[in-house]
């Protein structure tokens, strides 16, 4: 297969829209990827005008928590007749507090700063300028401090061993 002068040209004209090589080797026919790819550095053909696929970004900031919506705004609960059982002994409960998540301050340590037995436990976003780690004391051999190890190493959970699991597992091949 040889570059005729009406093969580079349309290989131009599909660079310049922002097809991808391997589409330019398909249209083309008798030629593969890679010499599309190198036709193109030869050519000097740099500027594209799409790239084949979207740039992501590098950083999507957490969501704020969304607050508990009003009593008055809430639907109420349909009715239905309860039997209430009283107890023999009344037992005292204690109260549950709401699940808040943690909201971390900066850290101790920066990059410089960060030593052996320090805490390695990121906080806040690494192209910002407030970026800093925990820097609190870590155990030998791990990177983290208690806290942060217990966020970090979940136990592993335990899988069951009844019939119905091996059952799930077979379906896919009936």
């Amino acid at each position: 297969m040889s570059w005729t002068d009406e093969r580079v040209e349309t290989l131009k004209k599909l660079w310049q829209e922002g097809h991808s090589a391997s589409q330019i080797a398909k249209q083309l026919g008798g030629v593969t990827r890679n010499a599309v790819i190198g036709k193109v550095h030869r050519l000097g053909l740099s500027g594209r005008a799409a790239p084949s696929q979207p740039a992501r970004p590098l950083y999507k900031p957490a969501k704020p928590p969304r607050a508990a919506a009003p009593e008055a705004a809430r639907p109420q609960a349909q009715a239905t007749p309860v039997r209430r059982v009283e107890p023999v002994v009344a037992v005292r409960q204690a109260p549950t507090l709401p699940i808040v998540p943690l909201v971390e301050g900066p850290g101790t340590a920066t990059v410089l700063t960060l030593g052996a037995k320090m805490c390695k436990w990121p906080i806040g976003d690494p192209s910002s300028d407030e970026f800093t780690f925990c820097g609190r004391r870590a155990d030998d051999g791990i990177p983290y401090c208690v806290e942060h190890s217990r966020v970090a190493y979940q136990p592993q959970q335990k899988k069951k061993k009844d019939g119905v699991d091996l059952s799930r597992s077979l379906r896919r091949y009936l």
